[in-house]
């Protein structure tokens, strides 16, 4: 008998849950109402999606959250952290988390210091490690903070010196003390790089309460299994990972959409709008897998360098408050969230919302009662849909990367706020269970490994220094689960350094497979 695994995503609105068997045959799906603590919209969902489910065939278990990206925005449950950085004399110019927003660099960093230490682009020695430096400033963090994060120049391309000041602060703080070291956690960038490692290590209470949660809510259903959480590149990492590597998740939501929007169309390349109760994110897939940002990605208003996918977000959801009538229509951006299935008029609420529209308009059937919406009039149904459609098209061409049509996979418990025709779209899928598409992306993802650094062409060669990239991203995925004959290499990007000597290049590479027996 084939084995299950199950899929939970936890949206703004919605938490959703599919049992998904050997070959990707949705088994089961339900949704339950997002919760203040998400942990209990997580177990009602499963409560729900396991009924006639024999829970013994289920082997794995995966879970994408907003909860990591939640508690940096709103400023809540994070950690104070110490900041070390290892750079000095070289990167005394800028004080680590000097652009952050004040609020919340008031809450998250404690003590910083920059002393000796660092590396060159090729792993030479710019410095020798302050090694009594970095004792006193442990020493000096005792009782002051929750954990320490550590970032030294071109970590990524030698990591020597961060390893040797976490023994030193092991030594001083205890091996149990949390410390977050950036080339396990960011790329090339030394700034964008700490601040990834010094929100990282405001998270690791939070993760802990994640995957705690996320263990109780299984247990609770008589579920022991291995579980995993979803990254922002839409791949794996195991329970344990995410405790050490909870900023690795703050993308996963609309990643996990991309994902099981791809599959579930079976498509490798299209647009994609995840349309929410109470947002929309609008992507593109390449090769089954999201295009990822070029560009520095703020997270709660700190740049960070990590791999992100390119989106365009706006507030358009099924949860979103329509103001005023006729020509003089306002949508939003204000929403109901999770409270569509109460407030919308349709479902005997007092509050007009695009989901009210949908119904009068004819695109949503089976939500509330029609007539409860029937007082609506129709040159207020026609401004607000009017502008959905807009917005839709308007996000779509900004997402292209050319001018050709190109399909549009739309998913999402909102989706039917998307028209059947849009304009630079060749057309628009709704796949089969487009509605969870989230969870669905969540528990058919797989285990990735990727490789960021600066090569000397010149020294080693071309080919020798890709296939070194290429043998460590996939060794990465297989440490983080991958089945060894099924790695395969998604990505290769080469960028020439023309400002640095010896044909310097930088070499990405990512690597990704179905997980291991």
């Amino acid at each position: 008998m084939s084995s299950l695994r199950i899929g939970i995503d936890v949206g703004g609105t919605n938490t959703d849950a599919v049992v998904v068997d050997e070959s990707g045959t949705v088994v089961a799906s339900a949704k339950a109402a997002t919760t203040p603590d998400p942990f209990d919209g997580i177990t009602a969902a499963l409560q729900q999606v396991i009924i006639g489910v024999d829970v013994g065939r289920i082997t794995r278990a995966m879970l994408g959250t907003t909860h990591p990206a939640n508690a940096i925005i709103q400023r809540r449950d994070l950690g104070r952290v110490g900041v070390l950085r290892l750079a000095a004399p070289s990167s005394q110019a800028v004080r680590p988390g000097a652009a952050w927003p004040q609020d919340l660099h008031e809450t998250v960093i404690g003590p910083s210091a920059i002393v000796g230490g660092g590396f060159e682009y090729d792993g030479t020695e710019i410095a020798p490690l302050a090694a009594e430096a970095v004792a006193k400033f442990a020493a000096d963090c005792a009782g002051q903070v929750a954990a320490i994060a550590v970032a030294s120049a071109f970590a990524p391309a030698n990591n020597e010196h961060e390893l040797r000041a976490a023994e030193l602060i092991a030594a001083e703080l205890g091996a149990d003390f949390p410390v977050s070291l950036s080339h396990q956690v960011g790329s090339l960038g030394l700034l964008e790089r700490e601040n990834a490692t010094i929100l990282n290590a405001a998270l690791l209470g939070v993760a802990r309460q994640v995957v705690d949660g996320f263990h109780t809510a299984l247990t609770g259903q008589g579920i022991e299994v291995e579980s995993y959480l979803t990254q922002n590149d839409g791949t794996l990492m195991t329970a344990e990972q995410a405790e050490r590597f909870p900023i690795l998740t703050v993308g996963s939501g609309p990643t996990n959409s991309m994902r099981g929007a791809c599959a579930l169309a079976r498509l490798s390349d299209a647009l994609v709008i995840d349309v929410g109760g109470t947002s929309a994110d609008v992507g593109i897939l390449v090769d089954g897998f999201p295009r990822e940002s070029s560009a520095a990605v703020e997270v709660g208003g700190v740049r960070t360098n990590f791999r992100m996918p390119d989106l365009i977000s706006i507030g358009l959801g099924g949860g979103t408050v329509v103001h005023g009538s006729g020509a003089d229509v306002r949508v939003g951006p204000s929403s109901v969230g999770y409270r569509v299935v109460s407030d919308a008029l349709v479902q005997g609420g007092s509050t007009l919302t695009l989901s009210d529209i949908s119904v009068r308009a004819g695109r949503l059937k089976g939500f509330g009662d029609p007539a409860l919406a029937s007082h609506v009039d129709e040159a207020t149904v026609r401004a607000a849909l009017a502008w959905t459609d807009e917005q839709v098209q308007i996000m779509s061409e900004r997402m292209k990367a050319s001018r050709n049509s190109v399909p549009l996979i739309t998913v999402g418990g909102g989706s039917h706020l998307v028209p059947d025709t849009v304009p630079g779209v060749s057309e628009v899928i709704r796949p089969p269970n487009h509605a969870v598409a989230n969870a669905f992306g969540a528990a058919i993802a797989e285990a990735s490994g990727a490789v960021d650094r600066v090569y000397r062409y010149e020294a080693h060669g071309r080919e020798a220094c890709v296939d070194d990239a290429v043998q460590a991203a996939t060794d990465a995925a297989v440490r983080a689960g991958a089945d060894p004959k099924q790695v395969r290499i998604t990505s290769v990007v080469e960028v020439p350094l023309s400002y640095l000597p010896g044909k310097a290049c930088r070499v990405q590479v990512k690597a990704a497979g179905p997980l291991g027996a």
